[in-house]
């Protein structure tokens, strides 16, 4: 799929912002500036999100929670991991019980992944924008492509 502008990308994450649901992973794989956070932004705003998205690469996990946004939403950025015992203190197993989780630089939990997580990868394209290539578990075949 081709995104030629960030507003594309942004309408991309809020298409998947109304088919989201607690317990659903969104793993963003791309280098950095390929329009994770951008994703993300989208996705918060369709889930009536008002204020701000920032990426949360210092904090590691930014949580949005009602009445701020429809469902619980945990936006974690694992760049600055470097060790996978800090995964553990994150918490984020127990955190799919009752939120959706988005996160960037999934490839730092290793085989840790959820094998139902909805993997995207953002790229840069040649011709401009960004390219995105989803990998599909059955958890979201009725609901990709969400546009």
């Amino acid at each position: 799929m081709k995104l030629d502008t960030a507003e594309d990308t942004e309408a991309l994450g809020a298409a998947i912002g109304r088919v989201i649901r607690p317990g659903d992973v969104i793993a963003l794989f791309g280098e950095l500036g390929t329009g994770k956070t951008t994703l993300t932004r989208g996705i918060l705003q369709a889930l009536g999100l008002e204020g701000d998205v920032a990426s949360p690469t210092f904090p590691i996990v930014q949580t949005y929670d009602v009445p701020d946004v429809r469902i619980p939403l945990w936006h974690v950025d694992l760049y600055r991991i470097e060790d996978p015992d800090e995964l553990d203190e994150l918490g984020l197993d127990d955190a799919r019980a009752h939120a959706a989780l988005v996160i960037e630089w999934p490839e730092r939990l290793g085989g840790a992944l959820w094998p139902d997580a909805l993997r995207l990868r953002l790229a840069s394209a040649p011709e401009g924008g960004r390219a995105l290539t989803a990998t599909v578990p059955l958890a979201w075949e009725e609901r990709w492509p969400p546009l």
